[in-house]
């Protein structure tokens, strides 16, 4: 596993994930909380581990090492690592254990210039509200600042914060601020992440209506078998005659239905017709009982 080198500013292609097999069992956190810091700052990187027995060691990938442990280049306390961080310190950073597994990376980016943006240095969720501070090195830090993405203005701020609320993926890009008089910051990205959970549970909702929800047709014959028998008792024939063009057909066979029972009816296919019919070419006629 190798990890790009630092830069000054994380952006798509420093994105690292690890490999599909590695399992993530411990998370770098960063205090204070942010992706940029001024040269000089003090900073704590900790690896926040489930197996305290798995040995996690902190490492970086910067412009003048590879793959570095915290021993080169800070001073181990447990597993956390401390420095006071300089301008070749921009780089990767992530947290390794003698088995194997990684943490998530992180992208530090320290600059000699006197104006920072602090942006969240973890993925953001979807849905919660961000907020972004342009900070100079000298008080007050509180001035009013313009904000860009990707190279264009979002606005300006009289106070030198913005709110970006509930976050979506949209909102995904490469920020920096600028301070009339002061400068620019560097650039940071800013990940947006969808919560697994809510994932999950949209899955579920969707799964359960789609199994419930059936077409029309299939509603019908379920319905159909819903009804499990059906009583039909061939009664009271009476020879009734019919109004309209059938008057002269006697033979009319009236029925009554049940369904609060089970019951069964007999049909006897009779071979003597009780009427003379002149057949017809390829009619059977038959008289029921």
């Amino acid at each position: 596993m190798s990890p790009p080198g630092g830069g000054n500013h994380a952006g798509p292609s420093s994105t690292i994930t690890p490999p599909d097999d590695v399992i993530i069992r411990a998370r770098l956190t960063v205090s204070p909380s942010s992706s940029q810091f001024f040269k000089g700052d003090f900073v704590s990187l900790s690896c926040e581990e489930d197996d305290s027995s798995a040995g996690w060691t902190l490492r970086r990938n910067t412009s003048t090492d590879t793959q570095a442990e915290c021993d080169k280049w800070g001073k181990p306390a447990g597993s956390s690592c401390n420095n006071s961080v300089f301008p070749w310190d921009s780089g990767v950073y992530w947290c390794e254990s003698r088995e194997g597994p990684i943490s998530n990376m992180v992208n530090l980016t320290v600059t000699g210039g006197s104006v920072i943006l602090q942006s969240p240095v973890l993925p953001v969720m979807e849905g919660d509200d961000v907020t972004l501070l342009c900070k100079t090195k000298t008080t007050p830090s509180n001035l009013p600042a313009a904000f860009y993405k990707d190279g264009s203005l979002i606005r300006k701020q009289p106070t030198g914060h913005m709110t970006i609320q509930h976050v979506s993926r949209s909102d995904e890009g490469l920020y920096k601020c600028d301070i009339s008089g002061h400068g620019e910051s560097p650039s940071s990205w800013i990940t947006v992440t969808v919560c697994v959970v809510a994932l999950l549970v949209l899955l579920v909702l969707l799964v359960r209506r789609c199994v419930h929800r059936k077409p029309e047709g299939a509603q019908e014959e379920a319905a159909e078998d819903d009804i499990k028998y059906s009583d039909i008792r061939i009664s009271n024939c009476q020879q009734q005659p019919v109004k309209g063009k059938r008057e002269n057909n006697r033979a009319e066979i009236y029925s009554a239905v049940r369904t609060e029972g089970v019951c069964y009816g007999e049909l006897v296919i009779r071979t003597k017709r009780s009427r003379d019919f002149k057949p017809e070419p390829d009619v059977v006629y038959s008289s029921l009982k």
